[in-house]
Formats: structure tokens, sequence, C-alpha cells
């Protein structure tokens, strides 16, 4: 394998900046401009601004992104969650401050107002426990933490809105200890090393005499390295020893899935669920990346456990969550689905229906932090919308920023976020080409902000 093969993989599996886009769909009509209305022959009122009026009458205001003060202008946004037990928040870049901020501002209005307890965010389940460990019961130092887990792609969560956000959790759960906040990942890039001893330590106290068969399966596997270092020494090995390692992980799973639970059920289904993560990682590197058929059906599994696991959560916590990924992880549609095959959004649809709300985030203009093609992480500025992108009509709009249910738009809005037209969605990497969207099939919800900044990364 091209031993240059592991950083964009990594790229490809932290990140996305997916399309959404559905081959075949209707093309973008000619009569529906999306710059500045332009005056037909027939006198009539320009189909791009009945679009916008449209727009304005559906859409709520939104006073800040910044987080705490007065929510009152979130009510909407919770009157449009509904039900749901899962409500999935994206990104259209993954580094820019205001989407990180907006996100921990949504956050604590649907603890306080909503009943939510679960913050789920698209990083690696054993990266989660560490968190939740530290907001559950103050263990740990949450800078120490985030600069050890958030390496390799996963640095662009090691921010100061992440941070403030972590810290917020802890301080919500001294004030409410009897009804806690959680914090999870949901993703498999990284099994940690306290994943493995969670397992073995479950199994030598609960079926000794399995210990020592547990040991030898996951021998050699357990991290020693950094968490950036060990992910690209575990991509540099031979295909054939990733797969020998998922045959051996997947054994574990499985014999520890043949005993009997016994007394403390709860102490079984948590060391299952980490032994099905450590699996997760193994079976999520054992392929051929050279072999696009492999590689999609990677990303596939990778859209699916992420649901899996945050479906767990879920039913084995009893909270809500709100879900944090890019926009086309929280997505139902993919705009490439010769390489994404099925979107983590559409995975939970078909396990919760309405139960599970997709919100989307778009932006006008402003910066964000990605990979350039030099390898290195900078920061980068786009302008306003180009013509012809949804942004641009929706950056029209009467109000600056502002929230908008897709579900219940009315015409002409409607037909005009049904169809596809280019549409901003960063991932870990620029430069990177518009995809083409259609708003209404990919979301349930929208937030529109006029303009963003980036994100405001730490010092590892």
């Amino acid at each position: 394998m091209n031993r240059r093969r592991p950083a964009p993989f990594l790229a490809l599996l932290v990140c996305l900046g997916l399309g959404t886009a559905v081959a075949g769909a209707p093309p973008v009509s000619a009569s529906v401009p999306s710059g500045p209305g332009v005056a037909s022959s027939s006198g009539a009122v320009p189909a791009g601004d009945r679009v916008v009026r449209s727009l304005d009458r559906a859409a709520h205001p939104l006073r800040t992104v910044e987080p705490g003060g007065d929510t009152r202008d979130l009510r909407p946004l919770g009157d449009m969650t509904g039900d749901a037990r899962v409500v999935g928040l994206g990104e259209a870049t993954h580094s820019s401050y205001d989407f990180f901020t907006m996100k921990h501002r949504v956050f604590r209005h649907l603890v306080e107002h909503e009943g939510f307890r679960t913050f789920a965010l698209e990083g690696s389940w054993s990266t989660g426990l560490r968190l939740d460990e530290y907001v559950l019961h103050g263990k740990g130092d949450p800078r120490r933490i985030m600069s050890d887990e958030f390496q390799a792609d996963y640095r662009l969560w090691n921010t100061e809105e992440y941070l403030r956000l972590v810290e917020w959790m802890r301080a919500y759960n001294r004030d409410h200890p009897g009804d806690p906040v959680r914090f999870m990942g949901d993703d498999f890039g990284w099994a940690g090393p306290e994943l493995y001893d969670r397992v073995t330590g479950y199994v030598a106290r609960a079926h000794p005499a399995l210990l020592p068969r547990i040991t030898g399966l996951y021998r050699g596997l357990r991290p020693t390295a950094a968490t950036g270092a060990h992910m690209e020494r575990y991509m540099n090995r031979p295909l054939a020893e990733r797969k020998e390692a998922a045959a051996r992980t997947g054994e574990a799973l499985k014999l520890l899935r043949q005993r009997v639970p016994g007394a403390d059920r709860d102490a079984y289904d948590w060391a299952v669920q980490h032994a099905t993560a450590i699996d997760q990682t193994a079976r999520g590197y054992a392929a051929d990346f050279e072999d696009p058929a492999q590689l999609a059906d990677v990303m596939r599994y990778r859209d699916r456990i992420m649901a899996d696991n945050v479906a767990w959560w879920e039913r084995h916590t009893g909270t809500k969550v709100l879900l944090s990924a890019h926009n086309a992880h929280v997505g139902y549609e993919t705009g490439e689905p010769e390489r994404y095959p099925r979107m983590q959004g559409a995975f939970l649809r078909d396990r919760y229906g309405s139960a599970y709300v997709s919100v989307g985030f778009t932006f006008d203009h402003g910066s964000f932090n990605a990979t350039g093609p030099d390898g290195r992480l900078r920061r980068f500025t786009v302008g306003p919308a180009s013509a012809g992108s949804n942004e641009r009509v929706l950056d029209r709009v009467a109000h600056r920023d502002y929230v908008v249910d897709l579900r219940t738009v009315a015409s002409p809005a409607r037909a005009w976020l049904e169809r596809t037209r280019p549409t901003r969605g960063i991932g870990t990497e620029y430069p990177f080409p518009d995809q083409d969207i259609a708003l209404a099939r990919s979301h349930d919800v929208l937030i529109h902000l006029h303009g963003i900044s980036a994100a405001r990364l730490r010092a590892r």
C-alpha cells in the first residue's frame, strides 16, 4: 500500500465535505434566479423574489450565535424538533466559530427547555468516554483530554468553543447531580487504551476464566502511542494484518456476547458496547482503500455504525441526543452514491422515523480552518455566495441569521428547496468544490448564518 495513503484516508473518515445531491434530480430552473430579482418581460414579480418573500414569511430570526442569555428566539426551533429523540445538527464547515457556538447555544436550550441530556460528537467512542467522565465526575483535565484525543483530522475539534461547551456541561452537572448531561462520541477512527481496559477489567471481575482468551485476542492492539501516531501506524500495517486484527476483535466480541449477563446487566451491556466499538475500529480499517468498491463499503459502514452507536446510547441511557456532525452526515441524501452510498441521517430516519430531525447549516461568507493542498492546517476565507447557489437566495431573506422549517415552507419556496443547486459543504480539506444539494430533501430544518469566522484552535 502507498505509505502516503493514511492522511487522505483519515480526511475521508473524519470529515467530509460530502455532497448530498441526488443523481438524476431535476435541473435548476432558469426561471428562478439566485441573484437580485430582474423584472420579467410580462412585468410579473420575478420568480426569485417570490421565493425570497415565501422564505421571509417562514423564517424565524435568531438573536445571536453566542451561548447564554435569552433563548426565546430558539423556541421556534424547539417546536420544529417536537418530540424527537435524536436531533442531528450539522455544519457547513468543520471548523467555524459560529457553527460551534450555535451548537452550544442550541444544546443549552434543548437541555433547559426540551429535556435533552446528551451531546454526541462526530468523534471516537473512546474519546467520548473520557469527556463523559469529566462532565459527569470532574475526572481529568478537559484541556489535556482534548489535546490527547483530538489529533490527526480530529484536531479540528480541539477548539476553545468545544472546551467552553464541555466546561458548561461540567458546571451544569455540579448544579444538577441527579439529572446530568452526558457526552458521547459515535465514530470509529480511534479505539483508545481505556476502551481495552474497560473490557478486560469487566471480564476479570465477571468472567475471570475468560480473561486469558480475551487478552490474547487483544494482544498487540491496545494503543501505546499518541492518538495521531497510532492511527497512522495502524493504517501502515499490511492489509492482511489489519484483516487478522478484525477477525480477533470480532472473536472477542462474540465470546463476550455469549456470556450470561449475570446480576449486573448494566455492566455487561457497557462491556459489550465497548467491545463493539473496538471491533468497529478494526473492521473499519480492514479494507483495501485502493479499491473504490471497498472504500465505498467502508463509508457506508461508517455512517451505519455511527447511527448504531447513537441509537444504542439513546436506548441505554434513556436520554434525548443532540448529534453534532457535518451537514452530510446528519442529512438524508448522498450526492455521490458510488463513493458514499448512505448517510448517518438516513440510517437514523429508518430507526426513528419522525423522532429523528435533521438540522442543516448554510452561510453566505466567512472563514474556517481546513487543511490546504500543502498538508498544513490554516485559515481560509470565502466571499459572498455565488450566483446560482442556494446560499445566494437564502442570504436575501430579511433576517441576517434565521431558522426555517423546510417541511412547512409554502410555495414557491417549497419547490425551490426541492431542487438541487450548488451549496457549500466544506470538510477537513480545502479547496473543495460546492456540492449540488436539494435542501428540503436533505434536512428537515435549516439554520442560515450571514457570516462566519474561523474557530479558535487550541495549541496541542
